[in-house]
């Protein structure tokens, strides 16, 4: 009998482990905000690190079995209030979730589809990031504001709704 395949093709049981600096990182900033590092937090942010773009909370059901979906509603809630997850709010039924940039070292910005709610990551273009951090200068000075970061996220009709 074949073993069942997750959502990225790979075997259901097959939930890739955080990498040891993520692991502590996550540990880290666990302990900052008073909540423990539990084995459906880890889990959690393994199949957040291993997709390689945002999910909703089907799918990372989907690639961990294993979890619970009550715990990773309320993980979810506990991550990203401990500055691990990122949560991007779309028009569809489902918000998307992803590891925080600072922890993976992954700038980028999403396209949102209006229609169908798909994400998807794009890069951080070189002349556009300049841009932007020449204006957020001149807004920091205007406003005596200090920036911590910034996110991009462009909104219209991905290439399936787009069609014709």
């Amino acid at each position: 009998m074949p073993r069942r395949a997750d959502a990225l093709g790979r075997p259901a049981d097959a939930t890739p482990a955080l990498a040891p600096a993520l692991h502590d990182a996550v540990t880290l900033r666990l302990e900052r905000a008073g909540q423990r590092r539990t084995p459906a937090r880890t889990a959690v942010c393994a199949v957040l690190a291993g997709a390689g773009r945002p999910l909703t909370i089907p799918e990372i059901l989907d690639l961990d079995p294993d979890l619970a979906q009550s715990s990773v509603y309320r993980n979810l809630v506990v991550l990203e209030q401990a500055g691990i997850v990122h949560r991007i709010v779309t028009n569809a039924e489902f918000a998307r979730f992803e590891l925080t940039e600072d922890l993976t070292g992954h700038h980028h910005h999403h396209l949102i589809c209006t229609r169908c709610g798909a994400v998807e990551d794009a890069p951080a273009v070189d002349a556009v990031e300049q841009a932007v951090h020449r204006a957020i200068a001149e807004v920091e000075r205007a406003a005596g504001f200090k920036t911590t970061g910034h996110r991009i996220d462009l909104v219209g009709l991905c290439r399936v709704c787009g069609e014709p």
